[in-house]
């Protein structure tokens, strides 16, 4: 695969970013594509692996390399070094059915397990991959594929997500009758309204939905099926119910209630009500985001946000688009090391620091990365009107796998919009209840042993409702293998 030698001749040469002091000015994608020839030298890297570690997904000391949708990696970058964009895009979505969104927020789990990783620098596996799915959606490769025999079966998904749209997607192609129940007035879960539009372009997603449409999938947006009449009556009409609502319920803080203190907010609704905001903006630029209302606006204020993970970077990046007078990030787990180790050899997953966009924009502002690791949050303080403007932080230790206080660490940091960051802890509790479903310790919902299905009944489930939290690549992949068990349990068969 790719050309003999290839990665001794080529060396790993990324897609380009706008500058931090240029691309703060706007809310727009700020990657920039190589040129296609230079595209097709990337893909020459490719070596001809006897065992290609990049399509495993393999699970190494507790963490998985590879990727988890089996991507045919090796063969699409040969057809794209040949210069062959519609072999390519045509081997890329034979596994996934949404390149253009893992392209741009996946983690590139396959590049880690890369062979070329070993002892020099990865395949740039994911710029290649959103490079194809752009360039077939531009040359008319990727057009609608409507099937020709419908089974008669219907199916309902609840949720339009990554999982709930790759299950949706999948079902409809099979010749099921497919319809998506958001509760949102747009598709896409967090893809949405829980990643920012620099770093997801919403077009991306309105574009996919018009193909699904023109393929036969039905979306109700703006439906909340909450309840149990509204759930019962999706077990009454339809052949299959597919839940995949997510894992929405924010991780609680204690002393930190968005609900009774002014100015703290959970990460997912400041982001969401910024990106809503935008959409109705002329343009993504900072200044008409300004012009909109309904929004949390950052602009002069002293931000900390608890959590250190992709959620708190994309909070990062957004408020310093605002105009924030400070960032502070707040990790409770210990700094990780900058480069790999003996304890940590290729081809696990590399527990090494992660710079994303937002720290290098913050580092760019404020001249520093924003992060403080091995802190926690002992207590806010508020002014007589009930606003937050004080956070007391304090070190933390772990020590046989309890967390205890540092002695004399305390800080006080000033602090007028507090964003929690921490994580989800499993679907909410009214979605649960009405589908009478069990949950787990981690609050996901329960199935059959190795099986998606809620025993003894027609509910399915996939994506971070029943895996709990994970990667946009994870929720691909689970509602994939949902919607063949759904066809399964339908058709008495599957040919998927």
């Amino acid at each position: 695969m790719g050309k003999d030698g290839g990665f001794l001749e080529y060396e790993r040469n990324d897609n380009r970013d706008v500058p931090p002091e240029k691309r703060i000015e706007s809310f727009e994608e700020f990657h920039l594509f190589l040129a296609p020839e230079k595209r097709q030298e990337q893909a020459a890297r490719c070596m001809d692996c006897g065992v290609p570690f990049c399509q495993s997904a393999m699970e190494l000391s507790g963490m998985v390399t590879g990727c988890p949708l089996h991507n045919l990696i090796p063969e699409w970058n040969d057809e794209l070094y040949k210069g062959h964009y519609r072999e390519a895009a045509a081997r890329l979505t034979k596994t996934s059915n949404f390149p253009e969104f893992t392209g741009r927020v996946c983690p590139a789990l396959c590049e880690k397990a890369c062979m070329c990783g070993q002892y020099g620098d990865a395949v740039t596996v994911h710029d290649n991959e959103l490079f194809l799915i752009e360039t077939a959606f531009k040359e008319g490769y990727i057009t609608p594929r409507i099937p020709v025999i419908r089974s008669g079966k219907r199916v309902a998904v609840v949720g339009s997500g990554p999982s709930g749209l790759a299950a949706a997607d999948e079902l409809n192609h099979r010749g099921h009758s497919v319809e998506v129940f958001e509760r949102e007035d747009e598709i896409g879960g967090l893809l949405m309204y829980g990643i920012p539009n620099m770093k997801l372009d919403k077009a991306v997603i309105k574009r996919r939905r018009v193909l699904m449409e023109d393929e036969g999938v039905i979306f109700h947006t703006s439906t909340d099926i909450g309840s149990p009449e509204k759930s019962a009556e999706l077990l009454d009409g339809f052949d299959a119910v597919v839940l995949c609502c997510g894992s929405k319920k924010p991780r609680e803080i204690k002393g930190a209630d968005p609900g009774k203190i002014k100015g703290i907010y959970n990460a997912v609704d400041f982001l969401t009500l910024t990106t809503k905001a935008l959409m109705k903006a002329d343009d993504r630029s900072v200044a008409e985001l300004m012009k909109q209302g309904g929004f949390i606006d950052a602009k002069g204020k002293n931000v900390v946000i608890i959590g250190g993970g992709d959620t708190g970077n994309d909070c990062i990046g957004t408020v310093i688009r605002m105009g924030a007078k400070s960032v502070t990030a707040i990790e409770m787990l210990p700094k990780p090391p900058e480069e790999r180790s003996s304890a940590n050899p290729w081809p696990e997953w590399p527990k090494v620091l992660k710079t994303d966009y937002g720290h290098e924009e913050a580092a760019y502002v404020f001249g520093a990365d924003p992060r403080v690791y091995e802190t926690t949050v002992r207590s806010v303080k508020t002014d007589k009107e009930g606003n937050i403007k004080e956070v007391e932080t304090v070190k933390v230790a772990f020590k046989d796998g309890v967390l205890t206080e540092v002695k004399n660490s305390e800080k006080k940091l000033s602090c007028e919009l507090l964003l929690i960051a921490a994580g989800f802890v499993g679907c909410e509790d009214y979605t649960a209840e009405a589908f009478k479903l069990e949950r787990g310790k981690r609050g996901t919902v329960v199935t059959g042993d190795g099986s998606f299905r809620v025993p003894g009944t027609k509910l399915f489930s996939a994506g971070d409702m029943r895996r709990g939290q994970s990667l946009v690549v994870w929720a691909i992949s689970e509602g994939r293998s949902c919607a063949k068990e759904v066809d399964e349990f339908l058709m008495g068969y599957t040919n998927m």
